[in-house]
Formats: structure tokens, sequence, C-alpha cells
């Protein structure tokens, strides 16, 4: 909108004071003029805004890798075949990629979990309407049945 502004009315006022002002044209002014600093503050700025694009994309690598890890860890829990991007992008963080403290405790919970369904007193406790105490019997009366029939045998 400046732009549009600075076109239409500074064309006509250059008109109007018939050139007596001799201005520099725009691309023969600095960029530290331009913007109204010194060449040494210019400089400075410019070494700022590089610094800080650095630190966004150093932090933004380092996201990328502990995504990465994340999807890596559920690969390998699920059995999914690799992918090299992920890898890629651990090794280009450089340093030792941790998980966020949330993730890992996600992960943590999760293996619990599995462990716990892997257990067979997991398994029978996903089965609905199971007294362990009734089975616990079940099972010492028929090892005693079976004990019993093994001293009645003759071969013994």
């Amino acid at each position: 909108m400046a732009f549009m502004v600075k076109h239409m009315v500074g064309g006509q006022l250059k008109n109007l004071t018939g050139g007596l002002t001799e201005e520099k044209s725009e691309g023969e002014k600095s960029d530290a003029a331009a913007q109204g600093m010194t060449q040494e503050e210019f400089e400075q700025y410019q070494q700022q805004l590089e610094e800080e694009k650095q630190e966004r994309e150093a932090s933004f690598a380092q996201k990328k890798a502990e995504r990465a890890t994340v999807r890596s860890h559920f690969r390998e829990k699920y059995r999914l075949p690799k992918n090299e991007t992920d890898e890629t992008q651990i090794q280009q963080a450089g340093e030792d990629v941790v998980l966020p403290t949330e993730l890992a405790k996600m992960i943590a919970e999760d293996n619990q979990e599995e462990t716990h369904k892997q257990s067979v007193l997991g398994q029978l406790s996903n089965i609905q309407n199971v007294d362990i105490d009734q089975l616990k019997d079940k099972a010492q009366a028929t090892l005693e049945d079976l004990k019993k029939q093994t001293e009645n045998c003759s071969l013994m």
C-alpha cells in the first residue's frame, strides 16, 4: 500500500520540484542507509539475524530427530520396515537425541502394559468371568489325582 502511494505521489512531486534536489536512485543507496542505520549497525543486525536463523534451524533439526526417534521406536515395536529418512534425520542431529520426557513416559507405560499383557496372568485377566482361586484349586486337585494314579501304577 505504501509502495503504491509513494509510486503515485512521488513521481508527481519530482515533477513539481523540477528536479532541483539531487537524489540518489534507489539502486545507489546502500542497504544500511535504506534502513536508517550506519554500516556497522547494519552488519551487526545482519549477523544477529544469521545467528537467530541458525538457532532456529538447529532446534528444528533436533525436533525432527526426536520425531524420527519416536517413529523408529514404533516401527521396531510393531515390526514395520525401517525408514532411511528417519535414520538420516537422527544422524544429522549429531548429538544424542533425547526424547521429551512426556514421550518417554508414554513409551515406558506402553512397554509396561505390553509386558503385563504378555504374561500368563495378564492373559487370564483378559478373560471375563474367570476366578483365579478356583483355577488354582482345580490345578492342585488335578496334580493330586495324577500323583494318586502314579502311586497305583504297577510299572512304577
